[in-house]
């Protein structure tokens, strides 16, 4: 069964890493066992910090959710090396008539070609003028005639060739005169044979008939071949014995590999036209063939979306998977889905809250160490409970957590929001908690950084403005604003990339340097956002 992913947004906080590792858990605990957390983007010092106090090891990163070649239901049937005889593969063929070719493989499962039945059906109609058969090894010959050797000179020998001859009545004498490079196929016919063996033909294959022990112990170097087949089913199968890697296509045969997405697939399906096409995986060894029929209804990824639902904050690829359920306290935004799905949005100030709510709900306790990671996260999100965001059943879900997992929350915060910032790069800080947001006609971005001492942060303010300034020209943001949230002073210290009035108007304060404190501000979501929000209609 395929993964169903659980993941939170881009550039993911603690509260929506432990949200998906959370929601995996309570899903596998009742018996979803395909419930696997995932994460967008690199986990941050803070969320790392938790996970090792705990714990847990970091959840799965993901970069998309394209369709891809390994989404398909493609085929994977017997492969075949290069030395098989093509009987054998002519049997493979017809086992597995939905087939379209089967892959030909060197002993190190990478690609030598590909066996399709028009490559057969070729083969046979250049025999019908030919005679000839190329040498083949013995162990192939007497593989398709179901055949076995008679004389010691068959021993010694160890390939096959020259011209099949199927020998008629001792009474034509002119058929006597046979030729070294010779296979003579004939029935009981002992004068025959001892001519064809006095001449020293390539083989002999006796038909149906015992052989006579001074036959057998004749000096020749031919080889005798007994077979339990008539002599025209034997001619036959004498070119079947040839291996498949002398007649596949081998040429440039088109293959994809598993990454591969479906979109890109479909043009270079289009463009070829051929039957079918090999796949390979990261090691360029076959697991498959792909043919058009596989593209019509590929399928797609599954995902349960926590911790957001707008889709620039979401996986790429989004649009192409198949979204179950979503678990958030954000407001509504523009994701869509083909189906009816799970949506569970309530205003609290951390979506770990809502699935601890969930964990009573099934009547699952959440273990220890999980409980102690849920807590964490619901003190970081709530900014330990000052964050106006921060609601009565956020406090009861922290410390029923923390009860569980035997732990002080006041301790447990403050190790949260003393980690050691001034040890990250500006860039990293930046991007540590980070959103875009489209709204009426305006594009913005805003970071936050949670701390205990803005005033020592701000002074790095030279160095995050340049960045915010590219950010913002590159992107053609309106404003890009980064939120310095102080825990003690309760308050928030923007630095600000964009039109200064903008920011004027939407906070009703007077910023100066690119730089406006703002009391009593917490939350991007319920503040900064609405505040913009309502200045721009």
């Amino acid at each position: 069964m395929d993964p169903i992913y659980v993941t939170g947004h881009r550039n993911p906080d603690t509260d929506s890493i432990v949200a998906a590792m959370a929601y995996a858990a309570l899903r596998n605990a009742v018996g979803d066992r395909e419930y696997e957390a995932a994460c967008l983007g690199r986990v941050s010092d803070e969320t790392q910090m938790v996970l090792d106090r705990f714990g847990f090891q970091p959840p799965k990163r993901i970069t998309d959710m394209y369709t891809q070649v390994r989404d398909l239901d493609f085929d994977t049937p017997p492969f075949l090396s290069p030395a098989v005889t093509v009987d054998r593969g002519w049997f493979l063929l017809q086992e597995y008539r939905s087939v379209h070719a089967i892959p030909v493989v060197n002993e190190d499962g990478t690609l030598f070609g590909l066996l399709s039945r028009d490559d057969v059906a070729n083969y046979h109609m250049s025999m019908v003028d030919g005679g000839n058969l190329d040498a083949v090894p013995l162990f192939n010959l007497l593989s398709v005639l179901d055949g076995k050797i008679l004389n010691e000179a068959g021993e010694l020998t160890d390939t096959v060739a020259g011209e099949v001859i199927i020998a008629l009545p001792q009474s034509r004498e002119s058929l006597l005169n046979f030729r070294q490079n010779s296979i003579v196929i004939c029935g009981d016919q002992p004068e025959m044979i001892k001519k064809a063996l006095e001449a020293n033909v390539s083989c002999v294959i006796v038909c149906q008939a015992e052989l006579q022990a001074e036959l057998r112990e004749m000096e020749t170097k031919t080889c005798i071949i007994a077979t339990p087949h008539d002599a025209y089913r034997a001619a036959r199968l004498l070119f079947l014995s040839t291996p498949v890697g002398r007649i596949c296509r081998i040429t440039e045969p088109i293959s994809f590999h598993l990454e591969n997405r479906v979109d890109e697939v479909r043009e270079q399906v289009l463009k070829y036209r051929y039957p079918c096409y090999p796949i390979l995986d990261e090691k360029e060894k076959v697991v498959g063939v792909l043919t058009r029929y596989h593209l019509l209804r590929p399928r797609r990824k599954r995902v349960v979306l926590v911790d957001h639902n707008e889709a620039s904050q979401s996986v790429p690829g989004l649009e192409e998977a198949e979204i179950l359920e979503i678990i958030d306290h954000h407001r509504l935004a523009d994701i869509q889905t083909n189906n009816p799905i799970y949506v569970r949005n309530e205003p609290v100030g951390s979506t770990n809250t809502i699935i601890a709510s969930m964990f009573q709900d099934k009547g699952i306790l959440p273990s220890e160490k999980m409980a102690g990671m849920m807590a964490a996260a619901i003190l970081s999100d709530t900014v330990m409970f000052k964050s106006p965001t921060c609601t009565p059943q956020d406090v009861r879900a922290a410390e029923r957590m923390a009860r569980i997992a035997n732990i002080s929350l006041e301790e447990l915060g403050r190790d949260i929001f003393t980690s050691a910032l001034e040890n990250r790069t500006a860039e990293e800080l930046l991007y540590a908690d980070y959103k875009e947001f489209h709204i009426a006609g305006h594009d913005f971005a805003v970071a936050q950084v949670t701390c205990v001492d803005s005033p020592k942060m701000l002074e790095r303010k030279d160095e995050f403005l340049p960045l915010m300034k590219n950010l913002q020209k590159t992107r053609g943001f309106s404003v890009v604003i980064l939120m310095l949230t102080d825990v003690l002073k309760e308050g928030t210290q923007v630095i600000y990339a964009g039109d200064e009035e903008t920011v004027r108007q939407a906070f009703g304060a007077e910023p100066k340097g690119n730089a406006v404190f703002l009391p009593h501000i917490m939350s991007r979501k319920k503040q900064i956002v609405p505040m913009l929000s309502a200045l721009w209609g």
